[in-house]
């Protein structure tokens, strides 16, 4: 008996080294019955900030395309996610509990690339990049969150470069601000290298469309979040750098690039409390949290925690819930959308981060 009890207690003792082992690094491989292996395969290095959430989604089997974007909406606890693929939905549409909710079979959407939820306060919307070549491509769509086309900006199957009318080709993402003024990086390897600022009426304030490598130039603009301290921050993908300009005048303040001399940053998002940038680079399937500067300061990038994903994973773009700090992640690679927590689950994203 003495002897079941102690081989009882090394399971469990075993058991419980393997859960913290997944809760503090993230570092184990578990298997399914059928020989497949589950999504944990990641491991963190630097200040650990969060762990993921092996719970999301629950019908991870709606997952059909190449996943490219993911929006979240914090007030309606709503997370929508845009695949690429033939004869696959578009738009998936879960809750921030995991449960499948519906999918846009839309005719209207062609290639997806960016995804951004507005105004999830008042009167909500979802817009999307698409970057597809067909008679509905080179555009920026707004839908309602049921799936409604409501209007869209560009000249529909046709690549320009013009800004009266306006024209996109390829544009990568875009950022609706609380003000209503839209921030537009155009486009993902197309004519254009370009950062645009518009009007809640859709009028052009300014522009940066040079292509270069020099100040306010850009090569495959990919990703824009716009701060609390009226700074705009851009991925410049191809540069391997992020620039930074005022939103208000569009003067360019700085950049970038010591961060990135490996791979390229691809998406941009601030935490709630904007303290961290949250960047994603595809080639090494890694995601880095960057320490955000004060105001008046860009000085050099500081990483000062890691996500390393699993080989082929292909991270794309990110979004993160403004209410509860969850990280959720676009993986072209996996074909999947994951869901990363913040550690101290429970508490507010400014007390721990």
């Amino acid at each position: 008996m003495k002897r079941k009890s102690h081989a009882c207690l090394i399971v469990i003792m075993v058991a419980i080294i393997l859960v913290l082992m997944v809760v503090l690094y993230g570092t184990i491989n578990f298997q399914l019955s059928g020989g497949s292996v589950l999504k944990t395969d990641y491991k963190l290095t630097g200040k650990p900030l969060y762990r993921l959430d092996i719970s999301w989604p629950k019908n991870p089997e709606h997952f059909t395309g190449a996943v490219f974007g993911v929006a979240v909406n914090h007030i309606t606890g709503l997370v929508y996610v845009a695949q690429r693929g033939d004869n696959v939905p578009k738009v998936l549409v879960f809750s921030t509990y995991g449960d499948f909710l519906q999918a846009w079979n839309t005719s209207t959407l062609e290639m997806p690339h960016g995804i951004f939820l507005a105004n999830a306060s008042s009167n909500p919307s979802v817009w999307i990049t698409d970057v597809g070549s067909g008679p509905y491509g080179h555009t920026i769509k707004q839908y309602s969150p049921a799936g409604k086309l409501l209007q869209v900006l560009g000249s529909p199957g046709k690549a320009g470069t013009d800004v009266r009318p306006l024209q996109f080709d390829q544009p990568a993402e875009i950022f609706v601000h609380s003000s209503g003024e839209i921030y537009i990086v155009d486009g993902d390897g197309g004519l254009n290298n370009r950062l645009i600022k518009l009007s809640k009426d859709l009028e052009v304030l300014w522009i940066h469309g040079e292509k270069g490598m020099g100040p306010g130039q850009f090569y495959i603009p990919h990703s824009v979040a716009v701060d609390s301290f009226q700074r705009v921050w851009v991925a410049d993908r191809g540069n391997k750098r992020i620039q930074v300009f005022n939103a208000v005048t569009g003067d360019w303040l700085g950049s970038w690039g010591s961060c990135f001399s490996v791979d390229a940053p691809y998406s941009v998002r601030l935490t709630p409390d904007q303290k961290y940038f949250i960047v994603v680079q595809l080639n090494t399937n890694q995601i880095s949290i960057l320490e955000a500067p004060p105001v008046g300061m860009i000085g050099e990038c500081k990483v000062v925690s890691t996500i390393q994903l699993a080989d082929d994973i292909k991270p794309h773009l990110v979004d993160l819930d403004l209410k509860a700090g969850a990280l959720y992640v676009a993986e072209i690679g996996a074909r999947q959308a994951q869901k990363f927590i913040p550690f101290y689950w429970g508490t507010t994203i400014g007390s721990f981060l």
